[in-house]
């Protein structure tokens, strides 16, 4: 399973086109359904596969947390992904892929995994309503294989913040209301809790927001901003002085949208922040090939309020 994974360091060269890649897993037969689902988690956040190494298990964890595992001398938390979708399978897990966000390992035991996907963002499309409903808000894109097969995103990050501590109030201590009044930023993150977690921020830095869920509907929404500020006969940069942005987001990436924001003149003076668990240096230079003002990491709250303080004052 390690020659699944070799490459992945030069895999970061993919960033900025568009494109990623995923890696396919499954969570086993559903006894309800009679199906076998097939998900994906994107290269970037996987650090190795692995055969489920021995677990030790630990009272007062949420049901779909079996317990740690030391890999190579640091003990990892890993989450039943199985039981955490509320697939009911016959068979146990097999697989476990450990992933890594903002420098945190975890460990996601799966049934089984496939192959490793290249595909354009574009061709990931936003979930529909019922199969959002269904999953729970588990998914945050989906698209279809050549052999007919359902590919589904799973928002790995509602995962960690409904298995660890993204949430805690402790995240939000001592962040302040900034000085300047009448401040509106506009982000995009397709993950509703980071988005919630943003929201949550900026409500408390008594800052006025826009949102998409995307970077294609972000880049729209943009687009018509612009065209209300020159109606108007004003620059844009006083109807919004900030965009915030995650990387991974179906139809248009981050990348493509802090790129299509710095061509566009209208946008001129106005930061882009990159706020993302992507955030290691390749991806941070990356980032600033296309005019990134700033990295946060996704899931610190603090840094988020310290950076837009910065920024907005």
């Amino acid at each position: 399973m390690s020659e699944l994974l070799k490459n992945i360091d030069a895999r970061a060269k993919l960033a900025g086109t568009n494109k990623l890649e995923i890696l396919l897993f499954t969570l086993g037969i559903d006894n309800r359904t009679g199906r076998r689902e097939t998900f994906g988690v994107n290269v970037f956040k996987v650090r190795e596969v692995m055969r489920v190494p021995e677990i030790t298990h630990a009272p007062d964890m949420p049901s779909s947390v079996e317990g740690m595992v030391s890999l190579r001398g640091i003990l990892v938390p890993v989450v039943d992904l199985v039981k955490y979708a509320g697939v009911e399978s016959d068979k146990k897990p097999e697989i476990m892929i450990v992933t890594e966000y903002n420098g945190h390992t975890q460990g996601f035991l799966v049934e089984a995994v496939d192959t490793i996907l290249r595909l354009d963002w574009s061709a990931m499309r936003v979930p529909p309503d019922m199969l959002t409903a269904q999953m729970g808000g588990l998914i945050t894109a989906v698209t279809e294989l050549a052999d007919g097969r359902l590919v589904m995103m799973m928002d790995v990050e509602k995962v960690l913040s409904e298995t660890s501590h993204f949430d805690d109030e402790f995240l939000f201590a001592h962040i302040k209301p900034i000085e300047k009044q009448n401040r509106t930023i506009f982000f995009a993150d397709d993950s509703t809790v980071a988005r919630n977690q943003i929201k949550r921020t900026l409500d408390v830095m008594n800052i006025r927001y826009a949102s998409a869920n995307n970077g294609a509907q972000a880049w729209e929404e943009l687009k018509k901003i612009a065209v209300q500020a020159d109606a108007a006969h004003v620059p844009v940069s006083e109807m919004i002085q900030l965009i915030l942005t995650d990387v991974e987001m179906p139809e248009m990436d981050g990348y493509v949208l802090t790129k299509s924001i710095k061509s566009d003149p209208r946008f001129a003076g106005i930061p882009v922040i990159m706020h993302t668990s992507l955030s290691s240096d390749a991806n941070q230079q990356i980032g600033r090939s296309v005019g990134v003002d700033e990295y946060v990491p996704k899931f610190e709250p603090q840094k988020l309020a310290a950076a837009l303080t910065r920024f907005l004052g």
